[in-house]
């Protein structure tokens, strides 16, 4: 899967790099001095790199924990979000990554301890509040978890704070580090869904829809907390139909004491990463839709955006109590997109 994997000196010797070297005896070694002058390169051909990512290992010297933007959240007061890797195993064609970042390489900070650290630090800053930590927005939380083990390793962080939340935002069904321990009340599993139809035209590499269900449902009955996740809304032809479907598949398989929230959004995306995006795929039919410019957004019309979140408010709270349903608000948008 991985030919080659480049290895800052930093790093070289931590134990969580020579067990991953070891997973991947085959690959060649590059070593370099910082993973930017390889992932930050110009003139890099996105699409191409997609083909066959490099491996990246590096260690992150600062900002571990970031601010979420004012009005995300699951009804935390504080929120927060975390990326021990940039950049994602799947291809789907709406995710911002592709037009935030030059390279499709993947990096990996090995240093999961100064994660911990600066979550600890956190918490301790803030004993009074109502803190959620959010993982899985400059990559998938779960999808190379087989590899990474960062889930494994962060979880027992939050197993001492009960009253922290922990979200780990996926579309991935590689669920078994939930599997081998005892669910813990303050993590929730988020996958993000959209339209059987949708999907297969642009969550391109990413686990079937029914998989993902199926897996929020062998999790719900184990005892974990989940959280169905839509976003971003598309919009097209029979829209409101093919939701209705998922809808109804997701809230009559999964349990409904298990969802600990549902949330939702509208597609977006800041002007410059939207025409970088484009470049990568001027045929695809989601850019050719109705997605005009206002504010220095691309984004569907603002009345196609009401209605789609009032179609989904509407039926969220036939399965579900209100008090648990959230919008991902316009400035959310902008998450994992600063760094």
């Amino acid at each position: 899967m991985i030919d080659t994997i480049y290895i800052e000196k930093d790093v070289r010797d931590h134990p969580r790099t020579r067990s991953i070297l070891g997973r991947f005896n085959k690959a060649r070694h590059i070593p370099i001095e910082r993973y930017g002058e390889v992932f930050n390169k110009r003139s890099q051909n996105f699409r191409l790199q997609k083909l066959k990512p490099a491996l990246i290992l590096a260690r992150k010297h600062a900002g571990h924990i970031l601010r979420a933007p004012e009005g995300f959240g699951i009804g935390s007061r504080k929120n927060f979000y975390f990326a021990h890797m940039f950049n994602c195993l799947y291809d789907c064609r709406y995710c911002f990554l592709q037009g935030m970042y030059t390279s499709a390489n993947y990096v990996l900070f090995v240093n999961f301890e100064s994660f911990v650290k600066q979550i600890d630090n956190l918490i301790w800053r803030y004993p009074n509040e109502s803190l959620t930590f959010f993982s899985g927005y400059d990559c998938d939380s779960l999808a190379l978890e087989s590899i990474t083990g960062f889930a494994a390793h962060i979880l027992p962080v939050f197993k001492k704070f009960s009253s922290v939340l922990i979200e780990f935002r996926t579309k991935s069904i590689q669920i078994q580090p939930f599997e081998r321990i005892s669910p813990i009340d303050n993590c929730v599993i988020a996958f993000s869904l959209m339209p059987e139809v949708m999907s297969n035209a642009l969550d391109h590499k990413a686990p079937p829809i029914k998989k993902r269900i199926q897996a929020m449902k062998i999790l719900a009955e184990k005892g974990w907390k989940v959280g169905p996740r839509f976003d971003p809304l598309i919009h097209g032809k029979n829209w409101k139909t093919h939701y209705q479907e998922l809808f109804d598949q997701v809230f009559t398989t999964v349990p409904n004491y298990a969802i600990h929230s549902v949330s939702y959004g509208p597609l977006r995306f800041p002007l410059a990463m939207f025409r970088d995006i484009f470049k990568l795929y001027p045929e695809e039919q989601l850019f050719s839709g109705p997605l005009p410019q206002r504010d220095g957004i691309v984004a569907y019309k603002s009345e196609i955006e009401e209605e789609m979140a009032d179609f989904c408010h509407n039926n969220f709270t036939k399965f579900v109590s209100d008090t648990v349903v959230f919008q991902c608000t316009p400035e959310a948008q902008a998450i994992g997109r600063a760094k």
